[in-house]
């Protein structure tokens, strides 16, 4: 499993959409992806273009971190 943790890393001044997205597209078909974030808006944003691209995922809730799991 790839985990991307857009939390480690502290402030940054961009989306952490835009390492997720790098991310995603490294990762090799049929491969399970974890994506960890606290920005809200950002995470429902994800959520919305997975639904969108038809992606079934994973959505965890662990105090201010949401974890969103799916296989590419």
């Amino acid at each position: 499993m790839k985990t991307i943790d857009t939390t480690a890393y502290g402030a940054k001044p961009y989306s952490p959409l835009l390492p997720v997205m790098k991310a995603i597209c490294e990762t090799s078909p049929g491969e399970l992806v974890e994506i960890v974030l606290s920005d809200v808006s950002a995470f429902n944003e994800l959520k919305e273009y997975f639904a969108e691209q038809g992606i079934g995922f994973r959505e965890i809730y662990e105090g201010d971190k949401m974890r969103l799991q799916f296989v590419r």
